[in-house]
């Protein structure tokens, strides 16, 4: 099985590999357009805004790439928000994958922004991404914008208010919490990726 990590500009690459690579999975950081379509899985990662990783995508001439691909996708973190239809850090229009809009936490008294650190999620839909993880399982997030709940969501959070932890739409899929970073949950969250048929 091959692969493909998307060079979106994002900052966690070396850590998802290692995650990666605990699961005997060899991985290929590219922006070519060819090995990412030849691909048997690809990850699109993420750490930082939204403009800056669309940029990226757009500058490699990935974005009609990335929205043509047919075996499973699994973005990860920032990854998961471009796949929704825009976003309010800095107005952009992002994949366009997934219904919805990412909006900023609202700041409220003892409730920061980054939403940073350890939380619980809760199952509102099956999908083989979420096979064996426990009924509350813990998963490492950093975020300041939150993805709507809706029909595409598969696990769901609160940080003051409820947003996507987990979406799936057609072939891709999303996490917001950091996989590679959240431990024994986050391996199987990994495992099951390579796992999907």
């Amino acid at each position: 099985m091959s692969l493909a990590i998307i060079d979106s500009g994002g900052a966690n690459i070396a850590s998802v590999r290692f995650a990666l690579n605990r699961l005997g999975m060899e991985s290929t950081f590219t922006a070519d357009r060819a090995v990412i379509e030849r691909a048997d899985r690809v990850i699109l990662p993420g750490v930082g805004a939204a403009g800056a990783a669309m940029r990226q995508l757009r500058k490699h001439g990935l974005v009609d790439c990335i929205r043509g691909l047919t075996q499973p996708v699994l973005g990860i973190c920032l990854g998961m928000q471009l796949l929704f239809e825009a976003s309010d850090e800095g107005d952009v229009r992002c994949l366009g994958l997934i219904p919805g809009r990412l909006r900023r936490f609202d700041g409220a008294p003892g409730l920061r922004v980054p939403h940073m650190g350890w939380n619980h999620t809760r199952q509102t839909r099956d999908d083989p991404l979420c096979a064996g993880l426990r009924a509350t399982p813990w998963f490492y997030f950093v975020h300041s914008y939150h993805a709507p709940v809706g029909e595409h969501t598969l696990a769901a959070c609160r940080h003051g208010q409820a947003f996507s932890a987990m979406v799936q739409q057609g072939n891709f899929r999303g996490a917001q919490f950091h996989p590679e970073r959240s431990a024994a949950d986050g391996a199987r969250v990994l495992k099951n990726f390579l796992e999907l048929s």
